[in-house]
Formats: C-alpha cells, structure tokens, sequence
C-alpha cells in the first residue's frame, strides 16, 4: 500500500521547491498556487511541518525552509501579483536583482520588478542594463512613483495592499497621467498585446491583455 507521500508526491516535490526557493511563503499564497487543490495543499502542508522538512510560523502564518524564517516584504508583494496569472503560468521563480521574480506564460516571459520609493532613478538604471526579451509588471508603492519611471516593454503598474490585493495602472505618455486598469485577479486574455494598445471603456483605457 502506498503511503501519503507516494500518492501526493508531485505536489510534495512541488511544495518544497517553492518554499525552499522563496524561502517564506504565506500559507495563503501557498493555497493559491494550486487552485482546486487547497485540502490536498493543506494536509501536505501539515505533513511536511511534522516531518520537519519546512517550518510553519505561527504568528506571521506562514511557512519557510528554516525555522526562524523572515518574510521579505517586496518578494511578497511579487508573489501576489505572480498569483494573479497563476492559472496561465508555465513556470515561475525569484530572480536577482532588479526583477524580484519571473514567470513564463502563454509563451511570453514576464517580469515583476519592486521600486521602493526614491530609488526610481537606480532601478531605472539597472533595467536600462538588462535583456528587454520580457514584459514587465512593476510594483510600486505610490502613484506618483510613476512619473518618475521610465522604462521600456511595461505591461502595466501594480499597487499591491497588506492583504494581497492588486490594483493596475497604466500610464499616458507624454503628459504622465495614470489610469487604474480592469485588472483585479483576472488573467492575461488573447494575444498578450502591450498595455498602450487598449480599449475605452467609460472614463478609462484598459488594455485588453486585463479584461
């Protein structure tokens, strides 16, 4: 007879990997990673902390590959836009600097990049450096960040709140002013255009890749 981790071995192997890779995860993202698999998420997840082979932290309930593991806030905050698109992601993972993380879906590399207020100018230089191959989610804590950024091959702004909600934005160019997008935990649809090709809907453009 086969025992719990035989069965539910993929989903055991996938779990780790994620937690060992990002090191902290909420145990909320975790659920959310595997939509419609939340019971089976739940007993592996209690299954893996008797075992000891991830540590579940009760007052920031959330799971990590060590046992005094810390949150990183701006990781956090990707991992929530990331969850977003998680039913058209091919495969994701943290990156180094300046992307906090990439995802591969629907043939397209994505990547989510954290500006921390005052640093629009050194991240800017560092996109500058990288390969323009990928589309960019980039996190932003606020609307005003926006008109200090200027970088290429942008899907869309994101404001990302405590509990894991996004809101989008795009921005008109040349005279900066931003727009909130219809995009609230939906998925990329069609053909993935980029966020200035949009369609008008009432007061604002949004861009058919949120709708």
């Amino acid at each position: 007879m086969r025992n719990r981790e035989q069965i539910y071995g993929q989903e055991a192997a996938e779990l780790l990997r994620n937690i060992t890779v990002y090191h902290c995860m909420r145990r909320d993202q975790l659920l959310r990673l595997y939509p419609g698999k939340e019971g089976v998420i739940e007993n592996l997840l209690r299954y893996l902390v008797k075992q000891q082979r991830i540590f579940y932290n009760t007052d920031r309930d959330c799971y990590g590959d060590v046992p005094d593991c810390r949150e990183d806030r701006e990781l956090t905050a990707a991992l929530w836009v990331l969850l977003d698109f998680i039913e058209k992601v091919e495969y994701h993972s943290p990156d180094n600097m300046p992307a906090k993380l990439v995802f591969f879906a629907d043939g397209e590399v994505y990547e989510v990049v954290y500006v921390t207020p005052g640093k629009e100018a050194l991240l800017q230089h560092a996109l500058a450096a990288e390969d323009d191959s990928g589309r960019r989610l980039v996190i932003i804590e606020e609307e005003d960040q926006m008109q200090h950024l200027h970088i290429p091959h942008i899907a869309a702004y994101c404001m990302v709140d405590d509990q894991g909600c996004v809101q989008y934005f795009r921005k008109e160019e040349p005279c900066g002013q931003s727009h909130p997008l219809a995009a609230d935990r939906e998925h990329f649809e069609g053909d993935h255009p980029p966020v200035q090709h949009a369609l008008r809907y009432g007061q604002h453009e949004y861009p058919a890749a949120f709708r």
